[in-house]
């Protein structure tokens, strides 16, 4: 099935839509309930104001988040959060974080650069 240059509101439900390719679409509002979504590649995206709820993504990798590089420097991006995930043994490497708040968490065996922060609080 192809549905090129319209605009159509789909109902899918227990389909396989497997190996789809979907470019230059507007899905703004939609809501995907129950996805598998394993091995799926977002690419030039823009997720601004998504909630993701009750999401297992072990394995998932994100990188080069935040404004396209045409915009850096002349805005700046609303605040992300996190809120009840498990992130133990997840590396942050070459971000951004100033500013960042951490809340209520917990940070046993947590390093930033090598050194253990529950330490450096001790001190």
């Amino acid at each position: 099935m192809k549905i090129e240059d319209k605009k159509a509101k789909l109902f899918i439900d227990n389909a396989n839509l497997s190996g789809s390719k979907i470019h230059m679409v507007n899905l703004s509002g939609t809501v995907f309930d129950d996805i598998n979504m394993s091995k799926t590649k977002f690419t030039n995206i823009c997720f601004s104001d998504i909630e993701i709820c009750c999401a297992q993504m072990g394995g998932a990798y994100l990188h080069n988040i935040g404004l396209p590089p045409e915009t850096r420097g002349k805005r700046k991006q609303r605040p992300l959060k996190f809120e009840n995930c498990e992130l133990n043994d997840s590396t942050i490497k070459n971000c951004n974080l100033s500013n960042v708040k951490i809340v209520k968490c917990d940070i046993s065996g947590m390093k930033i650069n090598g050194i253990l922060v529950e330490k450096l609080l001790k001190k």
